[in-house]
C-alpha cells in the first residue's frame, strides 16, 4: 500500500514562487562566497523613509499599540486610504468601510480570491502576469483564462484580446498597471477601451493590482476604479513595499465594494487577524507626509537604472526589448539564444538559459515562464547602478560564448 505524504494534495498541487527560488539560490551561493549580482528578486534597495521610521519607533515608545488591532485596521488609518484614493486615484466613492488592510499585498489578493472565486469560475489573467496569480487562483479553485500580450505591443493586452476570453463564467479579471513583470502602464485610453468590453460584463469583478503605483515613469498614475462605469465592481489593490521600500513591514490593502470587503476582513479574521499595529501606524504619513518626497526620488533613481539597462541591452545581439513605463523591471525576449549550446550544454528553454546565467555569469534572474512567456527573462533593476554595469556586462559576455 502506498505511504501517504503527510502534506495535502492542494499544497502538492501548487506551484513554488520561481522568483523567491531563484533569489533563494542567489542567497545560497553568496553563503558559499560566490559573487553573484541578484536581479531576480523586486525589492528595492533603500531604506524605509526616516520620517515613517520616526512614526514607528514613537509609536513603540508610546506603548498604545501592543494590543490587537482591529482586524480590517485601525479606522484613521482605513479612512487615509479612502482619502487618499478619492484625492489621487479620482476613486470618488472611496469610503473607509471599503478597506481592508492586510499583511502585504499578497494577502490582500488572496483575501480578494478566495472571497470571490467559488470551484470552476474563470478568472482572466493579462499574460506576461505576476508569479502568483495563477497559483492564488488554482487555490480557490478557479479555471485560469489567459488574455495574451506580445512584446510588438509594449506586452499590453488589448481591449479585443480581453473581449475575446470573456464569457458568463467569468469572476474576476486580474491586471497590474504598472506591471509586473513588464513595467508595462495603461494609458486613459486603454483603461477606457476595457471598461467598455467589461460593461457587457456585469457579473465579472475586476481586480487592479496597483502596487507599483509610485514607481511610474509618466506623467500620472490611473486607476480603473476612478472609472464610474466599472467602479462599484473594481477592487483596487496596493500598499507600501514598492513605493515606499518597506517590503518588510508587510503592509498591503484593497478597497472594494463593501460586501467583497466584509468578506476579506472575515478570512482575514480567521487566518492571522490584523496587520502589524506599528507598521498600520506608518500608513498616513506614508500617504500624506515627508515620505511622498522620499518616493519621487526612488522612482527617479530607478527611472536612471531603466536607461542604463536598455543602453546595455542594445548592446547585446539579437535580444528584443522595448521601453517599460513603471516598476522596476525589464521582460526583455530572449528567444534567439534558445537552442544554443556552450560546447557543456544545450539552453533547452529560458528556464535553462536562466540557469546558465546563474551558473556561469553568476547573474540571477527570474524566467519567463514564471510569468507566463516562453520567449523573456525578468530583470530587477532595484539595485545600484553599478551592480547593474558589471551584470549586464556579465551577462553580454556569457550570451557571447553560446554558438
Amino acid at each position: 500500500m502506498k505511504k501517504k505524504s503527510l502534506v495535502s494534495n492542494r499544497v502538492q498541487n501548487m506551484q513554488a514562487s520561481m522568483t523567491l527560488a531563484m533569489t533563494a539560490r542567489a542567497r545560497a551561493m553568496r553563503k558559499k562566497g560566490i559573487d553573484v549580482i541578484n536581479l531576480s528578486i523586486g525589492e528595492p534597495d533603500f531604506h524605509a523613509p526616516a520620517s515613517i521610521a520616526e512614526v514607528a519607533c514613537e509609536a513603540i515608545r508610546s506603548n498604545k499599540y501592543d494590543s490587537y488591532p482591529p482586524v480590517a485596521g485601525y479606522d484613521e488609518a482605513r479612512e487615509a486610504i479612502a482619502e487618499k484614493l478619492r484625492k489621487e486615484n479620482g476613486i470618488a466613492h472611496a469610503s473607509a468601510d471599503g478597506v481592508v488592510i492586510s499583511t502585504g499585498a499578497k494577502q490582500s489578493l488572496m483575501n480578494v480570491v478566495l472571497s470571490t472565486v467559488d470551484p470552476g469560475d474563470e478568472v482572466v489573467l493579462f499574460s506576461p502576469y505576476w508569479v502568483s496569480y495563477p497559483a492564488m487562483v488554482s487555490f480557490a479553485g478557479g479555471k485560469m483564462v489567459l488574455a495574451h500580450a506580445s512584446i510588438r505591443n509594449q506586452y499590453k493586452v488589448t481591449a479585443d484580446e480581453l473581449d475575446r476570453v470573456m464569457s458568463p463564467k467569468t469572476r474576476l479579471v486580474i491586471f497590474s498597471s504598472p506591471s509586473n513583470p513588464t513595467g508595462s502602464v495603461f494609458s486613459y485610453q486603454e483603461l477606457q477601451s476595457f471598461v467598455e468590453v467589461l460593461s457587457k460584463y456585469p457579473h465579472a469583478l475586476v481586480v487592479s493590482d496597483e502596487i507599483y503605483e509610485k514607481i511610474n515613469f509618466t506623467d500620472t498614475h490611473l486607476s480603473i476604479g476612478s472609472f464610474d462605469a466599472i467602479a462599484a465592481r473594481t477592487i483596487t489593490v496596493n500598499g507600501l513595499s514598492k513605493g515606499f521600500a518597506m517590503t518588510g513591514w508587510r503592509i498591503g490593502y484593497i478597497h472594494a465594494p463593501v460586501e467583497v470587503a466584509r468578506a476579506c476582513e472575515k478570512i482575514q479574521g480567521q487566518f492571522t487577524s490584523g496587520a502589524n499595529s506599528i507598521a498600520q501606524r506608518t500608513l498616513i504619513p506614508a500617504l500624506s507626509g515627508q515620505a511622498q518626497k522620499d518616493s519621487h526620488h526612488m522612482c527617479a533613481t530607478y527611472l536612471a537604472r531603466r536607461d542604463l539597462v536598455l543602453e546595455a541591452l542594445k548592446k547585446i545581439p539579437n535580444i528584443k526589448t522595448y521601453i517599460p513605463q513603471g516598476a522596476f523591471y525589464l521582460f526583455p525576449d530572449v528567444s534567439a539564444y534558445v537552442g544554443r549550446h556552450d560546447r557543456k550544454r544545450l539552453i533547452e528553454d529560458v528556464n535553462a538559459l536562466c540557469m546558465y546565467l546563474l551558473e556561469h555569469a553568476r547573474v540571477s534572474t527570474v524566467s519567463g515562464m514564471a510569468f507566463g512567456d516562453p520567449h523573456a527573462i525578468r530583470i530587477s533593476y532595484a539595485v545600484s547602478e553599478d551592480l547593474l554595469q558589471e551584470a549586464m556586462q556579465r551577462i553580454q559576455l556569457a550570451l557571447s560564448e553560446l554558438k
